[in-house]
């Protein structure tokens, strides 16, 4: 019992927390913003991918590490416009076209990075972003080493999520997103153009996800590999139904998930070869689950979530 509690009274931890929580709070604010607009998008596991790749190789090749996340941004959002073309211009499947994009930009990252970067025993590296002590604010005990001591996308990504938060709830913007992805109808009614926003929210959405990739190789690691994602995206997707489609609920849910990932690999090496190392892999998604399982008979849809949009059809 004492090794728990030295666990979670470690500073380490939690600032492990927020370094796993940041491409989870850039990617659920990505989803959440396509869901909010009456999109889904199951690309989000490929865009990440991609944008892991692209922002990597942009370094690699001499950009500097923002130059890097800015180009990982741009990729997600041609990936967006592509999935924005299907299915709000042609009315597609929603299902069927992000997940044809989840593969397609997988593939293409893996085809991309093998033409571009000679194979090698040991994968090439750049010089990631390094942590930055918030002056006075690091220096407060448990605390300022814990949350005052990350790298600077992790800080922006913290910002990102009040800046949705208050621009999807506080502004004529956040209302025509909103009311797009309730009732398209009543929005075009009071001028609002439902396919311009749904474009909008759906690239502005997959450069997020993007960018979000983009941490993991220029801020998390400092190489590529094309299965370095491992099912984040498909967390991130659960995460905007446990966050009920609001941007300050997903950037708490995406730091439980953290939590429940830091704590079971110090679990690990406290407990040794006791356990089977596969139970302690097993731990934050058994957990996220039950967690999901209770927010989300309270969450409340976007009642034309995954509803094509046709003018003068109902």
């Amino acid at each position: 019992m004492s090794a728990l509690f030295d666990i979670v009274a470690s500073a380490g931890l939690w600032a492990a927390v927020l370094r796993i929580a940041t491409p989870l709070i850039l990617g659920t604010l990505g989803a959440l913003l396509c869901e909010r607009a009456g999109v889904l998008n199951l690309g989000i596991e490929g865009i990440m991918t991609f944008g892991a790749m692209i922002g990597w190789l942009a370094v690699y090749n001499g950009a500097d590490l923002w130059t890097g996340f800015l180009i990982a941004g741009i990729a997600g959002g041609v990936f967006g416009l592509l999935h924005a073309g299907l299915t709000v211009t042609l009315g597609l499947s929603q299902h069927v076209s992000g997940l044809g994009v989840t593969l397609f930009a997988s593939s293409f990252s893996y085809y991309v990075f093998r033409l571009m970067v000679p194979v090698a025993g040991t994968p090439p590296t750049i010089e990631p972003f390094q942590p930055i002590a918030i002056p006075g604010l690091s220096d407060i005990p448990f605390i300022g080493p814990a949350l005052f001591s990350q790298t600077p996308p992790t800080y922006a990504a913290i910002l990102l999520a009040i800046v949705l938060a208050y621009m999807l709830f506080r502004t004529p913007l956040g209302l025509a997103i909103r009311m797009t992805g309730e009732n398209p109808h009543a929005a075009d009614a009071q001028g609002v153009n439902p396919m311009a926003v749904r474009y909008g929210a759906v690239i502005a959405g997959s450069a997020l996800m993007g960018m979000a990739g983009a941490f993991l190789t220029l801020s998390a690691f400092n190489s590529f590999f094309p299965t370095m994602v491992q099912g984040r995206g498909w967390i991130c997707i659960a995460l905007v139904v446990f966050s009920s489609w609001r941007p300050e609920r997903a950037l708490l849910g995406a730091l439980l998930f953290a939590f429940f990932d830091g704590f079971q690999l110090r679990l690990q090496t406290t407990l040794g070869g006791a356990v089977p190392y596969q139970l302690f892999l097993m731990i934050p998604y058994i957990l996220s689950i039950a967690a999901l399982a209770v927010m989300a008979r309270r969450a409340r849809v976007p009642q034309a979530l995954m509803q094509p949009y046709r003018r003068g059809e109902r």
